[in-house]
């Protein structure tokens, strides 16, 4: 039985959302516990707890929407049976889900005369060789290795590379204050404003990082100043990083190629496989990821109910 009662995603139950985004191998960035904390804002986020597992909602002001559960991969279609029961007796209207990943489509691959399945590209995740990050080898990175080559030569001897943790709390909020102020990305959802502000409130909330929470920040200093900061998870199952924050100084060239490489080098050189999430449909973002050569795209998809 389910009585349906809807949840915030707040600080006091991490370690009970942990252990249901563990139930299967995360495909997606929003399989990553961290990641939800971020964008619970942006996205209005809920959640209910069935006999399978999670099912978040969602609400952009557009109708309310799912997203993949959080359940064993084999309960995944008995799991979307319930979350269809909900959208069609509590909410009215028929289940639609977004980036939705492989496992859910695979599992609702015998019901295509229930549901509309399309892929989304604008939030195909880019997965990367770590090894090749942490290297730049190779003629498909030789324009990265020049940019990494001329940070180095302008600044070498004026910057220093650090782990980050709660006592730089307000040097990070001070960076991440000036970057929104030099972004020149223009999204019609201001997404970067949400993604600030949930950045801040995640640290906040947590204070010093937990050593559980598989996650890492570091930061570059240029001349005793904060100039870029990036935050990822590391999933040790797979050997993947998930990038899930990298902001530095426009400005200064390579720069970004430069934290990229460090952070990878500095805090997961065991790593195999770098995902560094979707580029949200904008068209600087992806130049900027399809730039580091992906090695393969995490498909995710639209799914909606006839």
């Amino acid at each position: 039985m389910n009585n349906y009662d809807l949840h915030n995603i707040e600080i006091k139950d991490y370690e009970k959302l942990k252990k249901y985004f563990a139930l299967r191998p995360a495909r997606t960035c929003e399989s990553i516990v961290n990641s939800s904390y971020i964008w619970r804002d942006y996205y209005n986020a809920k959640y209910y707890i069935n006999s399978y597992g999670i099912v978040f909602l969602y609400d952009l002001g557009e109708g309310i929407f799912s997203s993949s559960p959080l359940c064993r991969k084999e309960d995944i279609k008995l799991c979307v049976e319930d979350m269809k029961k909900y959208f069609n007796e509590v909410l009215g209207k028929k289940l639609v889900m977004n980036v939705v990943d492989g496992d859910t489509v695979e599992a609702l691959g015998n019901d295509r005369d229930k549901y509309l399945i399309e892929e989304d590209r604008r939030y195909f995740d880019y997965v990367y060789d770590a090894e090749k990050l942490r290297t730049l080898s190779g003629k498909k990175y030789h324009k990265k290795k020049n940019h990494l080559n001329g940070f180095l030569r302008e600044y070498g001897g004026r910057y220093e590379t650090r782990i980050l943790g709660c006592k730089d709390k307000e040097i990070i909020f001070d960076f991440l204050d000036k970057w929104q102020e030099k972004r020149d990305i223009q999204d019609e959802y201001n997404r970067d404003d949400f993604e600030v502000a949930g950045i801040k409130n995640f640290i906040n909330e947590f204070g010093c990082i937990k050593e559980d929470m598989n996650m890492e920040m570091l930061g570059v200093f240029i001349d005793g100043e904060l100039s870029a900061f990036t935050l990822g998870t590391y999933l040790k199952d797979l050997q993947m990083v998930f990038v899930h924050v990298e902001k530095a100084n426009p400005d200064i060239r390579g720069l970004y190629t430069f934290v990229n490489q460090q952070f990878q080098s500095i805090c997961f050189p065991e790593a195999r496989l770098v995902n560094r999430e979707d580029d949200m449909g904008l068209e600087g973002l992806r130049q900027a990821k399809m730039s580091y050569n992906p090695i393969y795209m995490e498909k995710k998809y639209t799914v909606r109910e006839i």
